[in-house]
C-alpha cells in the first residue's frame, strides 16, 4: 500500500520497541504501552546519571561556536520562562539536547541519552499541561544552558540536579493529577 518493503518496516518496529515506544505482540500486532509513572521515575534515576555526565562533559568540551549558541538558548529560555510560552520552550528544549550531545563529545552517553529521550518526551507531552510549571522549567533550563556556555563544569552539574529534581516533582505530580 506505501510502497514500503517489509524489512524497514520491521526494522522500524524493532528499534520502537527496543526503545520502549511499543510492545510486539507476536501473531497479534502491536501495543503502545501505557504511560507508567514508576517506570518513569526509573528513567529518571538513570537519566540523572547520563546527563549530568552530558552536561558537564559539554561545559568541558563545547567550542566557543558551540558556547555562543548555549548563551542564545539560555536567552530563549528565559524568555519562554516570562512569556510562559510552550511552544518556544519544546523548541529550544529540543534545540539544546542536540546541541549537549553534540558538545559533550561521548558516543556512548549520546546513544543512552537518545533512547531516554524518546521516552522522556512522551511522558512530558502527554502530562506538561496537567502538572507542570513551564516558567519554572524553563528558568531551570536556561541555568543549565548558561553554565555551560560559561564552561562551569560543577555549575551545570548542579543545575542539572535542579533541573532533574523539578522533572521529578513533575512526575509524582502526574499521579496526583489522575487522582482529581
Amino acid at each position: 500500500m506505501t510502497g514500503i518493503g517489509r524489512t524497514p518496516i520491521r526494522e522500524a518496529i524493532q528499534r520502537l520497541a527496543r526503545e520502549h515506544l511499543v510492545v510486539v505482540l507476536p501473531q497479534r500486532g502491536l501495543l503502545v504501552p501505557q504511560i507508567d509513572v514508576a517506570k518513569q521515575l526509573k528513567l529518571l534515576e538513570t537519566r540523572r546519571e547520563v546527563e549530568r555526565l552530558i552536561c558537564r562533559s559539554a561545559a568541558r568540551r563545547a567550542t566557543p561556536e558551540e558556547r555562543a549558541q548555549f548563551k542564545r538558548l539560555a536567552e530563549e529560555f528565559a524568555r519562554a520562562s516570562k512569556n510562559g510560552n510552550d511552544v518556544a520552550f519544546i523548541r529550544a528544549d529540543r534545540e539544546f539536547n542536540e546541541l549537549s550531545l553534540v558538545a559533550a563529545r561521548n558516543e556512548f552517553a549520546e546513544g543512552a541519552m537518545r533512547l531516554m529521550h524518546g521516552l522522556a518526551r512522551r511522558f512530558w507531552y502527554f502530562h506538561y499541561k496537567q502538572a507542570a510549571d513551564l516558567p519554572q522549567m524553563a528558568k531551570l533550563h536556561a541555568a543549565v544552558a548558561a553554565a555551560i556556555a560559561k564552561a562551569d563544569v560543577e555549575g551545570a552539574g548542579k543545575a542539572l540536579d535542579a533541573l532533574l529534581d523539578n522533572i521529578e516533582d513533575f512526575t509524582r505530580a502526574t499521579v496526583l493529577g489522575d487522582l482529581r
